[in-house]
């Protein structure tokens, strides 16, 4: 593997996050267009949710047939075409319907880039993984920024996301043709076709849902946090999300030399450390200086934990699409979840005291660390990881 195979599936992975952001600068002028009420709205935004999670599991057979490259190819062009379709429907059914494919487009395109990045990693030697999802923030960035623009210069959304559409696909097919290729063996084992998460990525998957349930709460409930609590303006709250969101991107371009340094267990660790301390602040916060110190630790606690549970599932097993798609399946869950959860026990107690449940799941994450510890990869068509390097 070389540099040039680095910098191409780093932007494909800014390519992914480029999509989506793109789309959901226009879920406004979506609800608008279709009077949707919030309730509807929410309804509708579900779907790109469900769709992936159901279809994730399929991509390990999909690689398997195409190979990587082919795959990841396809895959990246239907989501990039994908969000020029919501635009289009007439009602809230077929709304849901189109999202549900776009979800689906987002899911698999996720899993198959992802087993790319692990094929580039283990040929180069050292961890990619963390700065890889770095770059899927700075696409998300730079397709939010360019939304926003367009937005405020009063194009209609079907011109807009058609046209980032039909650009995105181009710089998609780009830099998927330049992906390397894996070799492949003639008695590889055809992967089942819905891949159900295996017992040895469990503890492995546990780990990535802990800091997608964290990430997930933090993301949803900053703003209202921030408001509410420490009683401080719109401004003051779009501030305390913008630090956390900065600290996640950062973070995790510049998380694969930690990982290096003090390798995937001791990172797991040091992050739980630095999340417990950030929710335990947030809770005891009622001014938005202490808040804001807080959600930056809750997001350096956090943010290299899914890339690197992600590596971790890669590495280990000689089919990586496989296991990404088993660990994936276990993670996904809780960015849906956890967003309501954090509603539920604020209603049954106080919004400070969900902060308090999210230190607790931290803690669960730092006590399963071990499970990240690097593995020889399983004999090709078992999807199994092996026993731990001694």
């Amino acid at each position: 593997m070389t540099r040039r195979d680095r910098v191409t599936i780093t932007m494909v992975f800014a390519v992914h996050g480029m999509v989506g952001a793109s789309f959901l600068t226009r879920v406004p002028w979506l609800a608008e267009r279709l009077d949707l009420s919030n309730g509807q709205l929410g309804i509708a935004l579900v779907c790109p949710a469900i769709g992936a999670f159901l279809t994730m599991p399929l991509t390990s057979g999909i690689v398997h047939r195409l190979g990587g490259r082919a795959a990841t190819r396809l895959l990246i062009v239907l989501w990039c075409a994908a969000i020029s379709l919501p635009a289009l429907m007439p009602s809230l059914p077929a709304l849901c319907a189109a999202l549900l494919l776009q979800g689906a487009a987002a899911g698999t395109a996720d899993v198959a880039m992802n087993a790319q990045g692990v094929q580039i990693e283990r040929g180069l030697g050292r961890s990619i993984m963390s700065s890889l999802h770095g770059f899927w923030s700075v696409g998300a960035l730079a397709g939010a920024g360019i939304g926003a623009a367009i937005t405020y210069a009063d194009v209609d959304a079907r011109i807009h996301l058609a046209g980032m559409s039909a650009l995105l696909i181009g710089l998609g097919l780009y830099y998927t043709g330049r992906l390397p290729e894996a070799a492949t063996k003639s008695d590889d084992a055809k992967p089942p076709r819905f891949v159900l998460p295996g017992r040895a990525v469990i503890g492995v998957g546990i780990v990535g849902f802990c800091a997608a349930f964290i990430e997930g709460a933090a993301h949803d409930w900053t703003t209202v946090f921030v408001a509410k609590v420490t009683e401080s303006s719109q401004g003051t709250a779009a501030l305390a999300f913008s630090f956390f969101a900065a600290t996640m991107a950062v973070t995790r371009i510049v998380g694969d030399l930690v990982v290096q340094r003090i390798g995937p267990v001791w990172t797991v660790r040091a992050s739980g450390v630095s999340a417990i301390a950030g929710t335990v602040i947030v809770a005891l916060s009622r001014d938005p200086a202490p808040a804001i110190a807080g959600f930056v630790l809750i997001g350096l606690g956090v943010a290299v934990i899914i890339p690197l549970a992600i590596s971790a599932a890669g590495r280990a097993s000689a089919v990586p699409s496989q296991a990404i798609a088993g660990v994936v399946t276990i993670m996904y869950p809780a960015s849906l979840f956890s967003p309501g959860a954090m509603g539920g026990v604020a209603e049954l107690t106080s919004l400070p005291w969900s902060f308090v449940m999210l230190g607790a799941v931290a803690l669960v994450m730092l006590g399963l660390a071990g499970a990240v510890r690097e593995k020889k990869a399983a004999p090709s068509g078992t999807g199994e990881p092996a026993l731990s390097q001694p």
